[in-house]
């Protein structure tokens, strides 16, 4: 655990009491801070009650009085689409807003740091897609190449959950729009940022809302190394503002549309064939086809991501490819599941948008897709260069006619349920073909989560393979 500071003695509130939430509240106690716990869900509540944290109803008349900051979880609007009304009172009376991150960056060092020979690092990677594999193929790398390290954030555990870090050790963060936009303190040593497409935009208030919150990361953390996708307008932004000159090998630029070139410290993978520059000359490079767990373009920008972060961090070439190949992937992600008769079974439920959804199409050939779910704004238009890719899609969720509707030409049978659609893409499925998942839509309608959604594709693909 990492105890928070700055509040020791202090009457701290905790709004949301899911695993960040407790963890916070742990964590505050354990700096000397009173954490007064609240959550509007009775479950919730009593989980609270049940871990020995004191309850405090946010909603009466003085619940504020001698507080000295609330602490809200990152899934709590605290601004679009509309003002938690919690929040919304905290900021009228003047009382500072931050989450677990802000805690995390503002309480990590200590005294101790002074003793060590390398003090503790941070990378902290955001981005829409890819941030999960980036963390935790970095994560990995540290992992393989016997370095000490932790993974936490959006992935793994709580930030303040985590083990007090030791002499050398990493800190790789998976941080969301939803955690960097309210952070009151964020001071990665390395910080990177995958890629943009639009996604939570009513959260952020649009899409200049949600760069923005991408942004903060960057602008106001100052890391040391800033690693950069600059395969989107906003990334191409940010790596300029980042920089001093073409030269400024502070920031990393990574591509996988084009092959960069300049004066910098470049990383891009064209053709599957990762390459690193320096000054003008290639000094590393890596045959990404032969890494069976890295499939597809996508997974593509994740390694040059994390190539960069392991490079920056001291690692050579030759220990990250070693590394790479033994990856094994996350789950739910690009998840090859099962392969029989010819046929590749996909799980990739956490392409819950158009531009996730995408990335898996082009990573494979005679595709049986299943898709749908709780369709995001902006349409299905985006996955158009994709599309040739498929043989047939197996559309899942409450809205399925209407999302086969907009899928155009592609053929399309409405199966709503997962179950139907396993089984009519296993029936017709023949050698060559890959069954996959990549609904680029959210999962709600149906589970309550994208893993849940994911687990029922695979115990169906399992159960039709008697295994």
């Amino acid at each position: 655990m990492i105890p928070v500071r700055g509040y020791e003695g202090e009457r701290v509130a905790v709004l949301g009491l899911g695993r960040s939430g407790l963890a916070t509240a742990r964590a505050l106690a354990a700096g000397g801070a009173m954490p007064l716990c609240w959550d509007d869900g009775a479950e919730a509540r009593g989980r609270a009650e049940e871990a020995g944290l004191t309850l405090h109803d946010l909603g009466r008349q003085n619940a504020f009085d001698g507080v000295a900051a609330l602490i809200t979880s990152p899934g709590i609007p605290h601004l679009y689409p509309a003002t938690n009304p919690h929040i919304l009172r905290a900021y009228k009376l003047g009382i500072p807003v931050d989450n677990d991150i802000g805690l995390f960056f503002r309480s990590l060092g200590s005294g101790e740091w002074d003793e060590m020979d390398q003090p503790p690092r941070v990378v902290a990677v955001t981005g829409s897609n890819g941030k999960s594999t980036t963390s935790a193929l970095i994560h990995h790398v540290l992992e393989e190449a016997g370095k000490p390290v932790q993974l936490a954030g959006n992935i793994g555990r709580g930030v303040l959950d985590i083990e007090p870090p030791v002499d050398g050790e990493v800190i790789v963060l998976e941080l969301s729009s939803y955690q960097t936009d309210l952070a009151r303190a964020l001071t990665p040593d390395v910080a990177v940022f995958t890629n943009l497409s639009p996604d939570h935009l009513d959260r952020h208030g649009g899409p200049g809302g949600y760069f923005a919150a991408k942004r903060r990361l960057f602008a106001e953390g100052g890391p040391d190394r800033a690693v950069i996708g600059v395969d989107e307008p906003e990334g191409l932004f940010l790596a300029g503002q980042m920089a001093m000159g073409p030269g400024d090998d502070r920031v990393i630029r990574v591509s996988v549309e084009e092959k960069l070139t300049g004066p910098g410290w470049l990383v891009h993978a064209r053709k599957g064939f990762l390459a690193e520059t320096r000054k003008g000359k290639q000094v590393g490079s890596i045959d990404l086809r032969q890494i069976a767990n890295l499939p597809g373009t996508h997974n593509h920008q994740n390694a040059c991501a994390a190539y960069a972060v392991c490079r920056t961090l001291g690692l050579s070439p030759k220990v990250i490819e070693a590394a790479f190949h033994r990856f094994t992937g996350l789950p739910h992600r690009s998840q090859l599941v099962a392969e029989a008769g010819g046929v590749r079974y996909v799980n990739d439920s956490k392409a819950t948008n158009v531009d996730a959804a995408l990335m898996a199409l082009l990573a494979f050939r005679n595709i049986r897709w299943i898709v749908g779910g709780l369709q995001k704004e902006g349409g299905l238009a985006g996955l158009a260069p994709g599309l040739a890719n498929v043989t047939k899609a197996y559309v899942i969720g409450r809205e399925a006619e209407a999302f086969a509707r907009d899928l155009g030409d592609v053929e399309a049978q409405v199966c709503k349920t997962m179950q139907a659609a396993v089984a009519a893409a296993m029936a017709e499925a023949g050698e060559g073909d890959t069954v996959l998942l990549a609904p680029a839509a959210a999962s709600f309608d149906q589970y309550d989560s994208f893993e849940k959604r994911g687990e029922d594709f695979i115990a169906r693909v399992r159960a039709g393979l008697g295994s």
